[in-house]
């Protein structure tokens, strides 16, 4: 009795357990090609995935061809409402797609369209969100632009890529994407701010000043790059602290210093390679188009310096204001201004060393 119940007992398991082994592979391929005057699009999926979102019980239906011409417009329309093309942030309206074609040897569904394209696109966006019922689901993508490649894989956590083309209209959207996120960066940066405004409560003629802000810049600049470019990697919960401790170095010196050698640019240098780690991790996080890494690392740099002028500027031209009326408020406010930066350092180390996820 027992050796007929056993192999009863595993068929029944097998079969019940066959569906949830019959679609292995969740995966698509989307195959997008920018050429002259149009936009070339191929999109392969699985029969499983097909079968699922139109309700068809036999997934391997599709592939018999007239069952696929049948389901040819549902099939189409299924994929023209989840995938989208934005070309310089205007959406390209649907084409007519080629009736989808069966691939028995990959159990898959091809469809094929081209999108009128006026020129090549600066910044194309591909939106594909295919099969949302499935999370574990992803779309692999090609970009093909003359002899470029560029992949990427789209999943329930992305489901947009945005490729700059190598095209003049490619350079000029990035520079319109990473030169404002460069300023807003700095600007919104208080502590890459606080180093710059402890260096400048010494006051000093523009020629000093010119040195201690260039110093910075040519430092600040090697770390994001070479970091951006993945050639040299420091750690977050390293530079975090560090640049916390710049801060408190620079209110020091501030009152440390007694009409000796001014040393702000020396310091600026020295400690710019740091703050340069810390916009480099941010700018990682902004995942950096491969195809443009140069142009985007650049224009990123140039608007950090942007920011940088715009806040150096008015800070100096304010504390300038302020020693021209009374050489006393001057001298107390570089007194009480490296107080307050000493302070404002010291309670970012204590928190980024001790509650690195942020004081509550």
């Amino acid at each position: 009795m027992t050796r007929v119940l056993l192999p009863c007992l595993a068929a029944t398991f097998l079969a019940g357990a066959s569906p949830a082994a019959a679609h292995p592979v969740p995966f698509s391929y989307l195959d997008v090609r920018l050429e002259a005057g149009a936009i070339d699009v191929t999109l392969v999926a699985h029969v499983v995935d097909i079968a699922h979102d139109l309700g068809i019980d036999r997934p391997e239906s599709l592939l018999n061809a007239r069952v696929l011409d049948a389901r040819g417009d549902a099939v189409t329309a299924l994929f023209a409402a989840r995938f989208r093309l934005t070309a310089d942030g205007k959406t390209l309206a649907q084409p007519r797609w080629d009736a989808p074609e069966a691939l028995p040897g990959r159990q898959s569904v091809r469809l094929h369209a081209r999108y009128a394209a006026t020129r090549t696109p600066g910044l194309l966006a591909i939106d594909a969100a295919l099969f949302p019922y499935d999370p574990n689901h992803q779309t692999f993508v090609n970009v093909y632009e003359k002899d470029a490649l560029t992949q990427a894989i789209l999943d329930r956590n992305r489901t947009r890529l945005e490729y700059f083309s190598g095209s003049r209209q490619g350079t000029l959207a990035v520079l319109r994407r990473f030169v404002p996120a460069g300023v807003h960066h700095i600007l919104i940066g208080p502590d890459h701010l606080l180093f710059l405004v402890g260096l400048l409560l010494l006051g000093g003629s523009l020629r000093q000043l010119a040195f201690v802000v260039s110093a910075f810049t040519v430092a600040h600049s090697v770390t994001l790059s070479l970091a951006a470019l993945n050639l040299v990697t420091a750690p977050a919960r390293i530079i975090e602290p560090a640049i916390a401790l710049s801060i408190v170095y620079v209110g020091a010196d501030n009152l440390m210093v007694s009409g000796g050698r001014d040393v702000r640019a020396w310091i600026a240098f020295g400690f710019g390679f740091i703050h340069g780690f810390g916009f480099a991790n941010v700018l990682r996080e902004m995942d950096l188009p491969r195809r443009a890494l140069g142009w985007s690392l650049f224009s990123f740099n140039v608007g950090v310096e942007i920011g940088q002028l715009l806040v150096v500027a008015a800070v100096a031209t304010a504390f300038a204001a302020l020693r021209s009326r009374s050489e006393i408020a001057g001298r107390r406010l570089a007194y009480a201004g490296s107080i307050v930066v000493i302070a404002a350092g010291a309670f970012w180390f204590f928190e980024r060393v001790f509650f690195p996820g942020g004081i509550a």
